[in-house]
């Protein structure tokens, strides 16, 4: 019996039929065979257990998804067939009850579906653990992860945390708090996730609080503007909070903040300027005005006082409530016009606030005063020259009214034709000329009257007093002559007063003063004189070339006002031990009168500093070439002088200047012999020899305010011959006297303040330029002269020429000529 036998193990899974082919074989020869297919089918049975397509699975959907909706298709395969291969899907007892409340399992197709709505605020994710059986022992399993995705679905939540502890509910705040005062601490929330729980906190509207971010989700409420009691005394603050969702859903919550008033506001007046006006006169007691401020504070802090200034006039009162400014005195408005104070408006707030005003009171005028003259009697000073109608004087009269109360207007009683007033100005103009011969001076009396309704008037006397005017040139008492002459010792020490002149005018006051000054003569400046006394004091000790006759010019001027008037006389002083021969004195002062007269003027340098330096330096140069040239042309006369003529000048020398002796005369005329032969000689040198140098007078007149002077001077010779005249007698019979004005009013109008200018010619030529003008010599003792420059007028077109100027009672008979000479410092005085 053939058996088949299973040598191996089945697996349905791997193969499930086996199909073979029998052969049965006989014993016979030829053996015979027959042959047939077996198959065998491999029944199944439960062996394989079920398996997951995936056995993890992540599934993400929105919390919004509606119930019903599918979250994921499970598959399971099992090798089996039959009942073996039928699977049943169900979840674990490890999942939890959420997630079988909310999803749900189709046991037999593996579909999970949402069974209840999500929540991902609830539960954002859930993890769900699938079984898979076949009805075996070993079931398969899966796990399904579940992932809620946020859906925008909660609105934010605002959290309020005080700071400043609020009293029932509403936060109380000083308006004088701080910037930044932290109010309270304000966290919001979003139950959603991500980009949805994003949210932002804000105000509504413009409020002086700012929320400042702290943190994520924090935000402080602090004050970013200084509060104002006076202006919001409350705030409602609406704080909003919104997330960063699309659409956004957001939240509201309310805030209250109070404001408590603090006393910050200072009283404000309603005028800051309070201007008014009182008439003079007033009853003490008088209500001026009423002050009144307002405080924008509340309660005690807007109670006000009001108080005057500590600058405030006794005059005026002020109540405390009121604010009545009241006039307590009578005002006088000549005394004080306007007044100018301050008020003062107080709080009662702790501490109190104080506001000021200025106040002014300007007192009107009454015409309660007369006019005023500034002098109860004028005296006015009017020259004898005087035109007719010019200006003699000027009233001055004050009304201490005001306005039409103070116009004045002057008038002259008593109907005077010699005199007219201006109404207004009150200037004095005379209809006649003044002669103080005839009338010395004049009086009347002028009224004036102020332009009130009922008018007020006063008077003051007015004397016109005629002035008399510079018109007398001072005259030369002592020396009484030209020829005159005093005797000096030679043992006469330095400083004593060797001769005094003395000159007198007729006119008055200034004019009448007198100033002394040597102009000429004194080459060797050993003379000086006392500008006031006219003392001629020795100056240095005589030496024996001093010995002789010296002759000075002294000038005399008066201080006169506009014009100095000026005279010149000669005073001739002997050096000698005595007087041997009075009479060839004599003669030789004659003989010195008819000398050419040199007259030094002294030329102010009005160059520039460049002309000085190049002046200068010319003079340095020329002065050296002329000592020079001088010691040469002594040297070879000098050399060719025969003994007898030095012998004859010798005795010619000690003739002139020491002691006249007759015996000498006849050596004296030989000597002028020799002279007239050497004359062309002579004429050729430029140099004086010093037996000489007394033939010359120099006449200088020096700028004493002339600080720039160079010490150049323009040297005029002049050959004269002088007679001997009369001098001028004073008249003793007229006696000078010296003008003092008592008056105040001093007429200073017709005073000059303008100094007067000495009397001077500017050359302006070059060092070797010759000019020649016509002069004359006084007849007598004087020369008189104006010292003003303004006098000379110049009538030449060159600019180096020196104009031509007359002077009163000078006048010159012989031509001269005028060299502009470098004249050594020690000769100009």
């Amino acid at each position: 019996m053939p058996q088949l036998i299973v040598q191996k193990e089945l697996d349905r899974e791997e193969k499930d039929t086996y199909v073979m082919k029998v052969k049965v074989e006989d014993g016979g020869f030829p053996q015979r065979s027959s042959t047939a297919i077996l198959q065998v089918s491999v029944a199944d049975t439960n062996d394989n257990h079920p398996v997951f397509k995936e056995n993890e699975i992540e599934i993400s959907i929105p919390e919004n998804a509606p119930v019903g909706t599918s979250v994921t298709q499970l598959y399971a395969t099992d090798a089996d067939i039959g009942e073996n291969a039928k699977i049943h899907f169900y979840f674990s007892n490890l999942v939890s009850s959420i997630a079988k409340r909310l999803f749900h399992l189709n046991s037999t197709t593996g579909l999970i579906t949402i069974k209840e709505p999500l929540d991902r605020e609830e539960s954002p994710n859930h993890k769900l653990l699938v079984l898979a059986s076949d009805g075996g022992l070993m079931p398969a399993r899966a796990v399904v992860l579940v992932n809620v995705t946020d859906v925008n679905d909660n609105v934010p939540s605002i959290d309020i945390r005080y700071i400043i502890n609020p009293i029932n509910g509403t936060v109380v705040l000083s308006e004088n708090a701080p910037l930044n005062t932290k109010i309270a601490l304000i966290t919001v929330t979003d139950k959603d996730a991500d980009h949805n729980s994003r949210v932002t906190c804000f105000t509504d509207h413009e409020v002086p609080f700012r929320l400042r971010p702290v943190f994520s989700n924090q935000f402080l409420l602090e004050t970013a503007a200084y509060l104002d009691y006076e202006s919001t005394r409350e705030y409602a603050i609406k704080l909003l909070a919104a997330d960063a969702g699309k659409p956004p859903l957001n939240q509201s919550s309310m805030l209250l903040v109070k404001v408590k008033d603090e006393n910050d506001n200072a009283p404000v007046f309603t005028q800051p300027f309070i201007s008014l006006s009182v008439p003079e006169n007033n009853s003490p007691g008088t209500q001026l005005t009423k002050i009144s401020a307002t405080d924008a504070d509340s309660g005690h802090n807007a109670e006000i006082s009001y108080l005057l200034g500590v600058d405030a006039p006794s005059e005026f009162s002020l109540d405390h409530h009121t604010g009545i400014l009241t006039a307590m005195k009578k005002m006088d408005r000549e005394k004080q016009e306007k007044y100018s104070f301050t008020v003062l408006a107080k709080d009662n707030g702790m501490p109190p606030l104080i506001t000021n005003a200025t106040v002014l009171v300007t007192v009107l005028d009454q015409n309660d005063n007369s006019p005023i003259f500034t002098h109860n009697e004028y005296n006015f000073y009017v020259t004898e020259n005087l035109s007719r109608h010019g200006t003699v004087g000027l009233i001055t009269v004050t009304d201490p009214d005001y306005g039409e109360n103070s116009a004045v207007t002057l008038s002259i009683l008593d109907v005077n034709d010699e005199f007219t007033i201006d109404p207004q100005t009150g200037v004095i103009r005379p209809n006649i000329s003044f002669d103080r011969e005839k009338q010395e001076s004049y009086t009347f009396y002028v009224k004036a009257e102020d332009g009130g309704r009922i008018p007020h008037s006063s008077t003051a006397k007015v004397t016109i007093n005629v002035v008399d005017v510079n018109d007398n040139k001072p005259v030369f008492v002592v020396p009484s002559s030209n020829y005159s002459y005093e005797l000096v010792l030679p043992s006469t020490i330095p400083g004593t007063v060797v001769f005094t002149v003395v000159a007198i005018d007729n006119d008055t006051g200034m004019n009448a003063e007198l100033r002394y000054s040597i102009v000429g003569g004194n080459t060797k400046g050993l003379f000086i004189i006392d500008q006031t006394t006219g003392n001629i004091t020795l100056k240095e000790k005589c030496v024996v070339a001093d010995l002789g006759l010296h002759r000075l010019v002294v000038k005399v001027k008066d201080l006169g006002q506009p014009d100095s008037l000026f005279s010149v006389v000669f005073v001739n002083l002997y050096v000698n031990e005595s007087v041997t021969n009075a009479t060839l004195i004599h003669e030789l002062v004659h003989k010195n009168i008819r000398t050419p007269v040199t007259q030094n003027i002294e030329t102010a340098d009005a160059s520039s500093p460049t002309s000085d330096y190049v002046k200068i330096m010319v003079a340095i140069v020329a002065g050296t070439i002329t000592v020079i040239v001088v010691i040469f042309i002594t040297a070879v006369v000098r050399c060719r002088q025969s003994p007898h003529l030095k012998a004859a000048q010798k005795n010619k020398q000690n003739s002139e200047w020491v002691t006249p002796n007759p015996e000498n005369r006849q050596m004296i005329m030989m000597m002028k012999k020799k002279k007239k032969k050497k004359k062309k000689k002579k004429k050729k040198r430029k140099h004086v020899p010093k037996n000489l140098l007394l033939n010359f007078v120099t006449i200088e007149e020096t700028k004493t305010d002339d600080i720039d002077n160079d010490g150049n001077s323009v040297t005029l010779d002049l050959p004269i011959e002088l007679k001997e005249q009369t001098m001028c007698k004073y008249n003793w019979d007229t006696t000078p006297t010296t003008f003092k004005p008592d008056s105040p009013d001093l007429a200073q109008h017709y005073k000059s303040a303008s100094p007067q200018p000495t009397f001077q010619i500017q050359p302006e030529t070059p060092l070797n330029s010759k000019h020649h003008i016509i002069q004359e010599l006084p007849l007598d003792n004087t020369f008189v002269a104006c010292d003003s420059v303004s006098k000379c007028s110049s009538s030449s077109s060159d600019p180096y020429s020196i104009s031509e100027c007359s002077y009163p009672v000078i006048t010159f008979k012989t031509p001269v000529s005028v060299h502009t000479k470098l004249t050594d410092s020690r000769r100009i005085n």
